[in-house]
């Protein structure tokens, strides 16, 4: 009998895994289920291309119109999962979808201000492709008090595109420097210096205390430990936490994510999990790694779909994302929680912001991003992956080639 295959998750991981097993020739059934009213997607576009009004659907879909059914792929839209019981999935309308092996990549779910208005009717989030034509119907006349309420990755690109539409833009975060936790403070810095440079205002170090409501209800401000800061729009983008509702109703093993191995299965045979709701053991690292990036959700995805047809493939990629703010592109590669103690040597230009940063710990890098400077990942990775001794002197000497670096 052919293996059935149960795939419950509209992302990346989700459309990789089934064009995995496709690819892999596998002749069962294959049903994929999303929550959502629309067929798979990528989420990158959302914060960037996509919001910016640079980039219509076709860069947002992961396939085609079409793809699914061209390869026997039964899709579910709008139709979420609720139940996994022994050897079946139960649909939202009741339908029962058996399986021989089922697949999670359910996602997560922006984290929400746990604060008085903090549920107050037109506050925006970033996640979903709703969300994202919400949000750009909001910032796209421009001339709009925007407050943004978060310092990481998503708060400074949901910053540089409302930007972009000629917004008037403040970003409140408790930390003391945007991006401090993830890049350390030079690099934050940096990042911030790029934003003030466009007209971004930081409220750096002050906690939001509420969220300002006016007479129907609406989010109409935010209220710190400072000030009352009004505005036209308020986004939230403070992270997200793993969707793991449907995970417990198998009673799989949860801790910060779905638990799997290298090899993604859970603690449940049959089951695997991959993308943004895994917590998955990483063997270089010897730990477990959450990761809620594009790359990782390619890779698992392609994991997943060999290891479910009988396979023993590891996921073990280098991290990986990238991001573009303004005339600014970047690309990080490595491991950062290896970095926090780590050296920063810089090579190249970094008031000109074309240069490449390393994280070098005890004598060889553990993370690496170029900024404006292109076709240098695969050596920043191959010295990561390859653990290579490095001098720090010729590491930060553009003149030699990071190919001569042994």
């Amino acid at each position: 009998m052919s293996t059935r295959i149960v795939i419950v998750g509209g992302g990346l991981a989700a459309a990789t895994a089934a064009e995995e097993l496709r690819a892999r020739r596998h002749s069962g059934s294959i049903d994929l289920v999303t929550a959502e009213q629309h067929r798979p997607y990528q989420r990158p576009p959302l914060s960037k291309g996509y919001l910016a009004g640079k980039e219509g659907l076709d860069a947002v879909y992961a396939h085609p119109d079409g793809w699914e059914a061209q390869h026997d792929i039964a899709l579910h839209v709008g139709n979420p999962a609720v139940r996994i019981a022994e050897g079946s999935v139960e649909l939202a309308d009741g339908a029962v979808l058996p399986f021989d092996r089922l697949l999670l990549a359910t996602g997560a779910q922006p984290r929400r201000l746990a604060v008085p208005g903090g549920d107050a009717h037109g506050l925006h989030v970033l996640r979903t492709l709703d969300d994202a034509d919400r949000l750009r119907a909001a910032l796209s006349a421009g001339g709009r008090r925007v407050v943004l309420v978060g310092a990481g990755w998503i708060g400074l690109e949901l910053a540089a595109a409302a930007r972009g539409y000629d917004n008037e833009v403040t970003v409140v975060s408790p930390d003391p420097i945007p991006l401090v936790k993830a890049v350390g403070p030079e690099m934050g810095s940096m990042f911030r210096g790029l934003h003030e440079q466009h007209g971004v205002e930081f409220l750096l170090g002050e906690a939001v205390t509420g969220i300002d409501t006016d007479e129907s209800g609406a989010a109409s401000g935010v209220i710190t430990d400072r000030r009352s800061v009004p505005a036209d729009v308020v986004i939230v983008g403070i992270g997200a936490v793993p969707d793991t509702s449907l995970a417990e109703t198998a009673g799989l093993e949860i801790d910060g994510g779905v638990l799997v191995d290298e090899h993604l299965r859970t603690s449940a045979p049959a089951i695997y999990a991959a993308g943004d709701v895994a917590n998955a053991f990483h063997p270089v690292l010897g730990a477990r790694l959450r990761s809620e990036h594009w790359a990782n959700a390619i890779a698992g995805g392609k994991v997943a779909g060999a290891n479910m047809l009988g396979g023993d493939a590891v996921l073990d990629d280098i991290p990986y994302f990238y991001t573009d703010q303004y005339d600014l592109g970047m690309e990080y590669s490595g491991y950062a929680s290896s970095a926090d103690e780590a050296e920063l040597v810089i090579r190249g230009d970094l008031e000109a912001r074309e240069f490449v940063a390393f994280w070098v710990a005890d004598g060889r890098v553990v993370a690496g991003m170029n900024v404006n400077v292109w076709e240098v990942n695969d050596q920043v990775q191959r010295l990561i992956r390859d653990r290579v001794a490095v001098d720090r002197a010729r590491l930060a000497d553009a003149g030699v080639d990071l190919r001569e670096i042994a």
